[in-house]
C-alpha cells in the first residue's frame, strides 16, 4: 500500500475506508469485509455513532493493532478543553484501543481552540499519534495554525474531481498539512459514475469511472477514504495501484473542477445552524 508521510513523520496509507452513515450494528461486519479485502486505514467519527463497530472488527481481526491506522473526529458538541479530552477517552474505549492514529476536529465551529488544546494534550500523552482538522476553510485554517503548538497534520475536506481546491491547497501546503478527501465520489452527485471524461479515460486503462476518480486524487497526493457496503466495490476501490494516469488524462480531469462545494458552504448561516444543531451525548 502506498503511504504518505505526515508533518510529524508518521506514515499513513493513502487509501482507506470510510464508514459514514453505516449503522453501528452493521459496521463491524462491513469493516471485517474491508479488512479481508486489504484495507488497513479506517475513518470514523463520534458523530457517526459507529466507533464501537470499527473497534470490534479490528479487535476481532486477528491482525496486530500496529497494522491498522484508525481515524476518528471530535464532534462540536464535545468541544471545550475538558469535555473534548473526556470525549477522546470515550472514543478510545469505544474503539477498544490504547491509541488513535489520527484525531481530527470535525467542524470549525464552537470552541474549537480549546478542543484543539485537548488534542494537543492527548498527543503529548501518546494517546494520539497525530492531530488535525476537518472542514476547515483556508481562513480559519491559517488562523488556527498561527496559535497552536502542534500544526495540523491533516485537513479532511470535501474533495473530488468537481471540487479540487486548487487555490486553497497552497495554504495547506504552506503548513505541510496533508489533504484527506471525504466524499471522493461526490456522493454520486453530478452523475460522477457516468461522467463522459471519467468513463472515456477509464476505457483507456480498463478501469471504472470510480477507479479513475480515486486514482486521480491519489496522483494529486490526496488521501482518499471511499465508502461502500458492497464487497465487489471494496475490491474495485482497492484495485487502483496497478496503473498510472498520463499527463494528458490528468489535465482532462483537472478541467472538470467547478471550484465550489456540491453540498453546502460553511459561510452559509443556514448550513452553520444545521451543523451546530446536531448534538451527540
Amino acid at each position: 500500500m502506498q503511504k504518505v508521510k505526515l508533518n510529524n513523520g508518521l506514515e499513513m496509507p493513502i487509501l482507506g475506508f470510510g464508514v459514514y452513515q453505516i449503522p453501528n450494528e452493521e459496521t463491524a461486519q462491513v469493516v471485517s469485509e474491508a479488512i479481508s479485502t486489504g484495507y488497513r486505514l479506517f475513518d470514523t467519527a463520534q458523530a457517526y455513532l459507529n466507533e464501537e463497530g470499527v473497534g470490534i472488527a479490528i479487535k476481532n481481526s486477528g491482525i496486530s493493532r500496529e497494522e491498522f491506522f484508525i481515524v476518528t473526529k471530535i464532534w462540536i458538541s464535545n468541544y471545550g478543553k475538558e469535555k473534548a479530552y473526556q470525549s477522546i477517552l470515550s472514543s478510545l474505549e469505544k474503539l477498544k484501543t490504547e491509541y488513535i492514529d489520527l484525531l481530527l476536529l470535525h467542524q470549525p465551529f464552537n470552541d474549537y481552540y480549546s478542543a484543539y488544546r485537548a488534542m494537543e494534550m492527548a498527543y503529548r500523552e501518546s494517546k494520539v499519534k497525530a492531530i488535525g482538522v476537518s472542514n476547515f476553510y483556508p481562513d480559519r485554517f491559517v488562523d488556527l495554525c498561527k496559535f497552536v503548538e502542534v500544526k495540523p497534520a491533516i485537513n479532511q475536506i470535501e474533495m473530488h474531481v468537481f471540487n479540487q481546491h486548487r487555490v486553497d491547497r497552497k495554504y495547506f501546503d504552506k503548513y505541510s498539512t496533508q489533504i484527506m478527501s471525504w466524499g471522493p465520489f461526490a456522493e454520486g452527485k453530478n452523475n460522477i459514475f457516468l461522467n463522459g471524461t471519467l468513463v472515456s479515460v477509464g476505457e483507456k486503462y480498463g478501469k471504472t469511472s470510480a477507479q479513475i476518480a480515486l486514482r486521480f486524487l491519489i496522483q494529486e497526493g490526496v488521501v482518499v477514504i471511499p465508502k461502500t457496503v458492497k464487497r465487489e466495490r471494496m475490491y474495485q476501490n482497492f484495485n487502483i495501484f496497478d496503473f498510472e494516469l498520463g499527463n494528458e488524462d490528468i489535465e482532462k480531469i483537472r478541467a472538470l473542477d467547478l471550484g465550489k462545494s456540491l453540498f453546502f458552504s460553511h459561510y452559509d448561516p443556514e448550513a452553520v445552524e444545521m451543523i451546530t444543531n446536531f448534538v451527540i451525548d
